[in-house]
């Protein structure tokens, strides 16, 4: 931190965008290019928040307890988001040390031994999906037959949804996902996923299980989290398990329009795991911003002040464009080395399911490579449907052929 040396830069609008392809957010070029720090007003609630853009910066408000999660709550800060009905028990609005106290309960389940115990049957599902693909010919719907219903499949196995409620958690998290069908159906949507996971977790009360609600259950038995904080750590573990669909689909439709690419990965199977962070640093995960905080104190910020009580946003998308930390940070390079990338965030508030949805990238894109390798695009790239009013950015649908 430093003296005060520069005025507020003036207020910038941010529109909603429905952006296609894996283009990078015009607005947020500018903005990056007018300064390390912004001041911005989205489509939806009132005034208007800083924004960082910088790797270090990002990197600083995320992990620095002067910026507080906890304090967003009853304001009606400037969202993208029509619908926005943040939760004072919820993961993602809770503070140290409730949140390392929240996320103690789920810990185990997201362990390196928690995650590895769901591969050998993910891998077996997957194998599963591309069978009855390959069975049926093309050409197929990569997001209908692979990318939507795998990550369904395993977050339901690793939240311990039975499979027969399986469609109906996919239909609300939908819902909340995207602003297309309005505020309302988001709202309701959310409403019914809450109630659906107190009655599953409190079904569990007793359950020595490994799954999220089983543990999540022998939780609140313990008197470790109250039943409504359970209820509020569940749904956004289950809603952040489908944002894989919309992110592989993102990573495949990068390969299949560069096929330079999906060919160097598919002969050169020692590249993909630096492949794949390459992938989530390069893609634009989501439209504009996430969740703000709210600074607890006046804080100097690259010689700006950003007084006690003003709403500030990071961008992970910028910061992994920062040209100071990956050099060219336009252009895809397998073979970047170090990659220090923010996909996952950073802080406490690092995303939870950060390592499996690593595992799953990794399933999907070995598994495509290996088992179809003349896989490609059956239309042109410029009529793949992308999702409209969508939070997290992703293909609607992905038409191959092989």
């Amino acid at each position: 931190m430093s003296e005060e040396t520069t005025a507020a830069p003036p207020v910038r609008h941010w529109p909603a965008l429905d952006l296609t392809g894996v283009d990078f957010d015009p607005v947020l070029s500018e903005l990056m290019r007018e300064g390390p720090i912004n001041r911005i007003q989205l489509p939806n609630g009132e005034g208007w928040a800083w924004l960082v853009t910088r790797y270090e910066d990002v990197r600083l408000v995320t992990n620095d307890p002067r910026f507080s999660r906890a304090e967003v709550i009853g304001r009606e800060v400037t969202r993208l988001a029509p619908h926005f009905i943040p939760q004072a028990s919820a993961m993602n609005f809770v503070d140290k040390p409730d949140h390392s106290r929240l996320r103690r309960a789920v810990n185990t389940a997201f362990t390196t031994r928690g995650i590895e115990r769901l591969r050998a049957n993910a891998q077996k599902t997957l194998e599963g999906m591309v069978d009855e693909m390959l069975r049926d010919g093309p050409p197929a719907d990569l997001i209908d037959r692979v990318l939507a219903p795998f990550p369904i499949t395993v977050i339901c196995e690793l939240m311990g949804v039975p499979a027969t409620d399986r469609h109906t958690l996919h239909t609300w998290t939908q819902a909340i996902l995207s602003s297309s069908q309005g505020a309302k159906v988001s709202e309701q949507a959310k409403r019914d996923m809450e109630a659906y996971f107190a009655k599953l977790i409190a079904e569990r009360r007793g359950a020595t299980g490994e799954d999220v609600t089983s543990l999540l259950g022998a939780a609140v038995g313990r008197g470790d989290i109250t039943e409504e904080e359970a209820m509020a750590l569940a749904g956004p573990i289950q809603i952040g398990g489908e944002a894989v669909t919309n992110n592989t689909g993102q990573m495949l439709y990068v390969l299949l329009t560069r096929p330079a690419l999906f060919d160097r990965l598919r002969d050169e199977p020692e590249l993909r795991p630096g492949a794949l962070d390459e992938l989530l640093r390069y893609i634009p995960h989501r439209n504009a911003v996430g969740l703000s905080r709210i600074a607890t104190e006046d804080v100097v910020l690259r010689g700006v002040r950003i007084s006690k009580g003003d709403p500030i946003y990071v961008s992970y998308l910028a910061a992994n464009r920062d040209p100071d930390v990956f050099p060219d940070p336009d252009r895809i390079d397998f073979e970047r080395g170090t990659n220090p990338h923010l996909a996952f965030g950073h802080g406490p508030h690092y995303c939870v399911g950060g390592m499996l949805a690593r595992m799953e990238q990794e399933l999907i894109v070995n598994t495509l490579l290996d088992r179809i390798p003349t896989l490609r695009l059956s239309v042109s790239e410029d009529e793949v449907p992308w999702r409209r009013g969508a939070l997290i950015r992703g293909p609607e649908a992905l038409p191959v052929t092989w």
